[in-house]
């Protein structure tokens, strides 16, 4: 294993200085060295390779070529098998343990796996933890985009009900989550509920435009619908 480590390190090393980080082999060997990481224990140094690889992939091929869903699957059988180790060693609610839930969760996001995802940072965080409810509001994002309106709106909802307890009503996070809820409602033809989101939104910007540049997602979209479709009367 030691050997067979200062091999890859070497050709990771040439391979960087001849062709570059990003280069296909160079990216093979980074995904190489993590398996041999891996299977010598080594979660935290397979971790970062695993990480580097499906990057490099990704940006490469994209996230739905063969390659890159191969590093993905070697990654989560990794921390799958990290996650058992530290449980039997550590018990479920140890620190090292949860740090392995919550990368299990991320590695599910960057999958589109957002209810296993939503489950592992449930796990790591609690409920009402901002990581939790972005994760909730990722998912009412995939929920829209498959159609699923109704389990959208739970999403939504959940993530909207957490964020005003965590960070208060008019916290920034909170409104981009009620933003999300009008656009739902809108899409759904759902005027009235719309409406009141959109509005709700618009008087906390009204109170900020001498010193709020239109930067965020939130406010260009309280822009386009609130101006154009509920103006002041």
């Amino acid at each position: 294993m030691a050997e067979a480590e200062a091999m890859y390190r070497r050709a990771l090393e040439g391979k960087e200085k001849a062709w570059g980080p990003e280069h296909m082999s160079t990216v093979d060997t980074v995904n190489n060295l993590g398996l041999l990481y891996a299977d010598q224990g080594k979660m935290a140094e397979a971790e970062a390779m695993y990480r580097r690889a499906l990057e490099g992939k990704e940006k490469a091929w994209g996230p739905e070529h063969t390659s890159t869903l191969d590093t993905m699957a070697e990654a989560e059988a990794m921390y799958r098998r990290a996650l058992e180790g530290k449980e039997k060693a550590w018990g479920p609610e140890h620190t090292s343990t949860l740090d392995t839930v919550n990368n299990l969760g991320l590695l599910y996001a960057d999958q589109g796996k957002m209810a296993e995802a939503e489950a592992m940072v449930e796990k790591a965080w609690g409920p009402e933890h901002t990581s939790t409810l972005d994760t909730v509001n990722d998912l009412g994002f995939l929920y829209k985009d498959q159609g699923k309106m109704a389990e959208a709106e739970a999403m939504y909802r959940r993530a909207l009900e957490g964020y005003e307890k965590a960070s208060g009503p008019e916290h920034e996070s909170t409104l981009d989550m009620v933003n999300n809820l009008g656009v739902l409602y809108k899409d759904q033809g759902k005027m009235a509920e719309a409406e009141a989101m959109f509005r709700r939104v618009r008087m906390k910007n009204l109170n900020e435009l001498p010193t709020s540049p239109p930067t965020t997602n939130r406010f260009v979209t309280f822009i386009y619908y609130v101006l154009i479709f509920f103006p002041l009367p």
